[in-house]
C-alpha cells in the first residue's frame, strides 16, 4: 500500500502533538509543585528554630547555646543550602558552651525569596548587620562556606571591630566555571529557567548535584537529599535561585583582602571539583596571616560530609580567639 502523504500543515500538527505529549509526560514524571512555608515548618523548623522580620524580610534562624558566651559564632551557609548545613557543628559547639547563631540567607531555606529581589553582596551584608543589632551580638566569630564565606570576609573588611575571627570553608570561586558546576546550577542559568523550574524538579537532579560536590559520594545520606529537595520546594525558592545566579555573574575581586586584619582560618575540602584547592591557596595568599588547612578526603561541603573531622580542624583556632 502506498505510504500516506501528509501536507506541511498536517506534519506541523503532528509534530505539535508529539511535543505536547512529551511535555505532558515530562510534567507528570517530574512535577514538583511549590510548598507553602506553613507546610514545611513542622519538619524543618522545630525548636530552637524561630522567625523574625527584618524590615520586609522574613528570616528563619536558630540561636543555640548560652547567651553568656562572650564570643558567639555566626554561621553562614553556601548557595542553595540552608542553616541545616551546620547541624553537626552547631550541636557540638553548643554542647561545649558556645553560642551559635545561624540563619537561612534570603533566597534559600525557609527564609524564602529576598523581599527586595536583590541578591547582591551589599543587600546581604546590610541584612547581616541588622541581624547582629537585633540579637544584640557584639563581636562575633564568622563561619562561612561558599557564598557564606564570601559574605563573612566582606563583613570582616567592612566592620573589623565586630569580627573577632573568620573561619572560611571552600570559600567561593573567582569566577563561575560551568564545566565544573552541578547540572542544576547550569540549567538554572538558562533563559526561561525560572518559569520552568516553578513546577518541575527531578529529585534525581538534586541527588546528582550533591554527589558531585561530595568528596566521597558514598557519604551522602538519603535524608540529606530529602532536606535539600523539600527546602527547594519552598514557595519562590526556585525562581529565587535563578535570580540569584543571574545577579552574581561577575568574578570576585580578591584585591581588597590585602587590607583584612582579622585572624583567619581557611578550610578546604581538597576533593572539591567545583572549587579546586588552588582557589584556597589563592585565597590564603590574599589574606595576610591566614592559614590554609586542606581536608584531603572531603569535597565542597566539609561541614556536612564529615562534621566531626572538619570541626576538629577548627578547635585550636577557636581557642586562640579572645573576647
Amino acid at each position: 500500500m502506498a505510504s500516506e502523504s501528509l501536507s506541511p500543515a498536517a506534519w506541523l500538527l503532528r509534530l505539535a502533538g508529539v511535543l505536547l505529549l512529551g511535555l505532558a509526560l515530562l510534567s507528570a514524571a517530574f512535577r514538583a509543585p511549590q510548598r507553602s512555608l506553613e507546610s514545611l515548618v513542622e519538619r524543618w523548623a522545630p525548636p530552637p528554630s524561630d522567625f523574625m522580620e527584618l524590615g520586609p524580610q522574613l528570616l528563619h534562624y536558630r540561636d543555640e547555646g548560652p547567651r553568656s558566651d562572650p564570643l558567639p559564632l555566626l554561621m553562614l551557609h553556601g548557595s542553595a543550602s540552608s542553616l541545616h548545613s551546620w547541624d553537626a557543628w552547631a550541636t557540638a559547639l553548643s554542647a561545649q558552651g558556645r553560642r551559635v547563631v545561624r540563619l537561612d540567607l534570603p533566597g534559600f531555606g525557609l527564609s524564602g525569596p529576598a523581599a527586595s529581589g536583590n541578591y547582591g553582596d551589599a543587600a546581604y551584608l546590610e541584612l547581616l548587620t541588622q541581624l547582629l543589632q537585633r540579637l544584640d551580638l557584639g563581636r562575633v566569630i564568622l563561619v562561612g562556606q561558599g557564598l557564606g564565606a564570601q559574605l563573612a570576609w566582606q563583613l570582616g573588611l567592612q566592620q573589623p571591630e565586630r569580627v573577632a575571627g573568620l573561619v572560611l570553608l571552600n570559600a567561593g570561586a573567582r569566577e563561575f566555571r560551568p564545566e565544573a558546576a552541578p547540572l542544576v546550577f547550569t540549567l538554572a542559568r538558562l533563559p526561561g529557567a525560572g518559569w520552568l523550574a516553578e513546577g518541575l524538579l527531578p529529585r534525581r537532579l538534586i541527588e546528582q548535584a550533591l554527589r558531585e560536590v561530595y568528596g566521597q559520594p558514598a557519604r551522602l545520606h538519603p535524608a540529606t537529599v530529602e532536606r535539600y529537595f523539600e527546602l527547594s520546594l519552598r514557595e519562590g525558592n526556585r525562581s529565587a535561585l535563578v535570580d540569584f545566579l543571574d545577579q552574581r555573574r561577575s568574578p570576585l575581586d580578591l584585591a581588597p583582602l590585602s587590607a583584612l586584619r582579622v585572624p583567619t582560618l581557611i578550610l578546604w575540602g581538597a576533593r572539591d571539583r567545583l572549587l579546586p584547592i588552588e582557589d584556597g591557596q589563592t585565597l590564603a595568599q590574599a589574606i595576610p596571616g591566614s592559614r590554609l588547612i586542606p581536608l584531603n578526603q572531603l569535597g565542597h561541603l566539609p561541614q556536612e560530609e564529615d562534621g566531626p573531622a572538619s570541626l576538629a580542624a577548627v578547635a585550636d583556632f577557636l581557642h586562640t580567639l579572645k573576647p
